[in-house]
């Protein structure tokens, strides 16, 4: 099923879950093999790997020897087993001519806040690894996106990702666009530059379904879990319309790719089967969608259990409707989930950092 998402769908299934267990084992190698497109290097799934795997003992070992602090030792690692992914995604970059085959991780979440600092890191990891299927992920806060206009300005791909609402969503479509018309306006050649925007699900129908239970009516309960891919939705919309623009058109002479919509459902804390709330209603061409390693072993084996329903705007529209109309506004909660997402993120880093330093006995 993971081929034919592709071969028939025109959507690229991506793995979030990179560890260098699976990288050794071949396991990687497998699912993409099977049909796997992309990763994004989850910064938990790293977490976890650098706690309970000996693999990673060596290098942090040495690294932490040599006076690294337990930051640089974290990059570090990181950037080793993105190398190694890269080289096994690399045939599948090539036969797709660049439009596939990437390898995403994400700046520091201290960064989410700042431009300089998000555009320096994104500048700094990209000279590391150095891969033409790397994608380097900023988050799409109001900073990010200006981080992310200067980036793909500078001729670099770029993931913009925990985008939470629409409006946001469209000003990093913008951010894109204006990025390659100064970098084509410099001589630069647009075609070496890739982008995806990470629109978040998950995430989106938990907030939303707890202010729902809250209000405690018929109405509120009848809308549960269907915001995030109402919004969804939406946002494909949306990707259509800005994508078949002149702006756009007059990029797509100079050899420009579209910055591609990913659904970003991995990580789902909710009690539904991700399968039938995301992939299948989700399904539909020039799009990523990032699963987790149970749902990507699901889809390899099993057939979805409906054909895909497209992308139906006008049924989500009315859903979105019918949430502002009991008071529930997409693009506040929108912000509240940015700030949420990068203090947690800032949290568990600062947890794996302080771990390290009393393991290996390095402050």
């Amino acid at each position: 099923m993971l081929n034919r998402l592709f071969a028939d769908e025109g959507q690229s299934p991506w793995l979030d879950h990179l560890n260098r267990a699976d990288i050794s084992s071949g396991g990687l190698g497998r699912r993409v093999a099977a049909g796997i497109r992309g990763v994004t290097a989850n910064p938990a799934v790293l977490a976890r790997a650098l706690e309970t795997s000996p693999a990673y003992d060596e290098q942090l070992s040495w690294l932490l020897s040599t006076g690294c602090t337990a930051e640089e030792a974290y990059r570090e690692v990181a950037a080793t087993d993105v190398l190694a992914a890269c080289a096994l995604l690399r045939p599948v970059h090539e036969s797709s001519q660049g439009a596939d085959g990437f390898v995403s991780i994400e700046v520091a979440p201290t960064l989410a806040r700042s431009t300089r600092g998000a555009m320096a890191a994104a500048r700094r990891l990209q000279q590391r690894i150095d891969r033409p299927n790397l994608l380097v992920a900023i988050p799409a806060t109001m900073e990010g996106v200006s981080a992310i206009q200067a980036t793909v300005a500078a001729g670099r791909n770029i993931h913009a990702t925990s985008i939470f609402s629409i409006g946001r969503y469209a000003a990093v479509i913008d951010a894109y666009l204006s990025g390659l018309e100064v970098f084509v306006e410099e001589g630069g050649d647009p075609s070496a530059v890739h982008g995806v925007a990470s629109l978040s699900l998950s995430p989106v129908d938990a907030e939303v379904d707890r202010r729902l239970d809250r209000l405690d009516s018929r109405g509120a309960r009848e809308l549960r879990g269907l915001a995030a891919v109402a919004q969804a939705k939406l946002a494909y919309r949306l990707f259509e319309e800005w994508f078949s623009t002149q702006r756009w058109a007059r990029l797509a002479r100079c050899g420009a790719y579209p910055q591609r919509l990913l659904w970003a459902s991995a990580g789902t804390d909710l009690q539904m089967d991700p399968i039938s709330t995301y992939v299948e209603d989700l399904i539909a061409p020039n799009t990523v969608h990032t699963l987790t390693e149970a749902t990507a072993a699901a889809l390899q084996e099993n057939a979805l259990a409906a054909p895909a329903r497209g992308i139906d705007a006008r049924r989500a529209a009315a859903v979105l409707s019918d949430l502002a109309a009991i008071g529930i506004d997409l693009d506040e909660l929108g912000v509240l989930l940015e700030d949420r997402t990068a203090e947690l993120a800032r949290r568990s880093l600062d947890g794996v950092l302080e771990r390290l330093s009393a393991r290996h006995g390095r402050r």
